[in-house]
């Protein structure tokens, strides 16, 4: 029995240590200015005048031209037309290679939506370091409202449910601010 109890607690410890891993829904995103490129062209992304505009899906992903973040970018870049319906800009960041985002945003991103170099204060700022390759992020998902809160996260390095799970918050939110 002693020793049920302790599995159970270093499993509640774990399962807890990795859910707070991302920050938390209700907590204030932190401001982001960086470089970014939409079908192959560079342009300065600031999280403050997108969030102008209205909701903010802001992922995060290890690299570009990975396995994951290809099938991920693809699924993205097929609902991009919906995000865009319900009002939300749609902007993908990393922490690797970011030398390639424009050939990224250009190819995979298929010129429907930008990504951007994550800096080492975002990656810090968001806490999306990926602990098993330094200066990359994991993947990470977050709905910003307007007001700069998050409303939605996903933090999981399967590339499966984040595009749903992130369009399932902006439609609620926009039934929800209507």
């Amino acid at each position: 029995m002693k020793r049920l109890s302790l599995l159970a607690a270093c499993a509640a410890l774990f399962i807890g240590g990795a859910a707070s891993a991302a920050l938390p829904v209700g907590a204030t995103a932190p401001d982001i200015v960086t470089k970014a490129a939409r079908g192959g062209k560079m342009f300065d992304f600031a999280l403050k005048s997108a969030l102008k505009k209205g909701p903010v899906v802001l992922y995060f992903f290890p690299a570009a031209f990975t396995s994951g973040c290809t099938v991920e970018a693809h699924a993205f870049a097929e609902a991009a037309a919906e995000f865009q319906k319900n009002g939300a800009t749609l902007i993908g960041l990393t922490g690797g290679n970011v030398e390639r985002i424009a050939e990224f945003s250009k190819s995979e991103c298929r010129d429907k939506f930008p990504v951007g170099a994550a800096t080492p204060a975002v990656v810090s700022g968001y806490n999306v370091s990926l602990a098993a390759k330094a200066g990359w992020t994991d993947r990470t998902s977050y709905v910003i409202a307007p007001n700069g809160k998050i409303i939605y996260v996903l933090s999981q390095m399967s590339p499966a449910g984040h595009v749903e799970g992130t369009l399932d918050a902006v439609r609620k939110y926009k039934l929800a601010h209507k």
